[in-house]
């Protein structure tokens, strides 16, 4: 969580004393509003505000139509909700390989396409960018879908495009550890016109056939769903969360570029797909063994600096994914897509090894929080303390 005040107190306060804050209402309209002026930000034709951006993974994959019998490609490196979301619909989750800049190997990606193949979910994780141009080609050659998965990208870019918008469909998160919070919240775009259908029935299918006009145009035929619908107390405090969005991004920009241009030679930061694009959370070093990249951080802690390793990040890393390398899918063996006929001889020979690549890349990164209300002096005195822990 990064800056959110009085703004949003009094949006909450709106929407409350509006006296009409389900979402569906002739009032303030904030989760409509919210969803109209992210489209006009970044270019989404459809936007789905929801309760989390597993839901919104998880409405992406619905809407293409992915089910038992599916594969899709998921990084080894991602929050486990990535590869949940992927199990919540009976698909099962391929495993694949990051390259150095922790984002998916677009060539360790095209070694385990198959024939069950039907999407890719790209992770921007940490707000680095995948390689999208990759991927694309990747994915035209094989005839395979994208599902962008952006909960730590809210608002970076691309080649001048925002993260989120460059698949066919894309999923953030505001909750409250990302760039833009409202508590919990995610949304869902696309620029498909079936799959935003499809979405809108799924996330809210006991209730979108039921109150307002939600279904006018509507051509897809009404299905079961869930229900991950919000009120608009989420929408009225996302609004002024995106108010907040461009100068908060470029505000990171501003410190990480500071920090990089500050940092003694020996220090090496991640490549980047896109080193002016991303959005620049944090900024990443890399060492040549795990026990050097220890040490280091050991000796920044001393001086008073906390610094991360992601390979002490628990569900982040694929081989602390319990309900998947256990394969345990859903609590009843009937609904564990694990256990569903249709996915029977899938990639699901899962193992703690099977990604050596990006066990040894977490073990030698170390991750520097960039804040963007950090003064130059502040700034400074970051990068003093790593350049004496060299």
């Amino acid at each position: 969580m990064y800056r959110i005040g009085q703004e949003e107190i009094d949006a909450v306060a709106r929407a409350i004393n509006s006296r009409a804050f389900f979402k569906i209402n002739s009032a303030g309209r904030e989760v409509y509003h919210f969803e109209e002026e992210w489209k006009a930000l970044t270019g989404s034709r459809y936007a789905l505000l929801m309760t989390s951006g597993f839901g919104a993974l998880a409405s992406s994959l619905i809407a293409l139509g992915v089910g038992p019998g599916d594969e899709v490609i998921v990084p080894a490196y991602t929050y486990i909700a990535t590869a949940l979301a992927v199990t919540s619909v009976g698909a099962v989750p391929v495993i694949v390989e990051t390259d150095e800049t922790l984002t998916i190997s677009v060539s360790d990606a095209e070694k385990h396409i198959s024939a069950h193949t039907k999407a890719i979910i790209p992770v921007h994780i940490q707000g680095f960018p995948c390689d999208m141009d990759g991927l694309r080609r990747l994915a035209d050659k094989y005839g395979v879908a994208i599902v962008e998965d952006a909960c730590q990208a809210d608002g970076g870019s691309y080649k001048g495009k925002y993260l989120g918008t460059l698949g066919d469909a894309g999923a953030y998160s505001f909750n409250y550890f990302k760039v833009l919070t409202s508590g919990e919240g995610g949304l869902f775009v696309t620029n498909d016109r079936t799959m935003y259908e499809r979405a809108l029935i799924y996330h809210d299918a006991s209730a979108v056939a039921f109150f307002g006009d939600q279904l006018e145009d509507v051509t897809q035929p009404v299905f079961g769903g869930t229900e991950f619908r919000v009120s608009d107390i989420t929408g009225a405090i996302l609004r002024e969360q995106l108010k907040k969005l461009p100068a908060l991004i470029a505000d990171l920009h501003k410190n990480r570029d500071a920090m990089c241009a500050l940092l003694d030679a020996r220090l090496t930061v991640l490549p980047s797909h896109d080193p002016q694009g991303g959005c620049p959370t944090t900024l990443a070093l890399r060492f040549p063994t795990a026990d050097a990249c220890r040490a280091f951080v050991s000796r920044c802690a001393e001086r008073g600096l906390a610094l991360t390793i992601p390979i002490d990040t628990g569900k982040h890393v694929y081989s602390n994914w319990t309900q998947i390398m256990e394969k345990r899918g859903a609590l009843h063996p009937a609904m564990d897509p694990f256990r569903m006929a249709e996915n029977q001889g899938l990639q699901t020979d899962y193992a703690p090894d099977m990604c050596p690549a990006t066990l040894d890349f977490l073990a030698r990164t170390a991750y520097v929080a960039v804040d963007p209300d950090a003064d130059a002096s502040t700034v400074e005195r970051t990068v003093c303390i790593l350049n004496e822990s060299v």
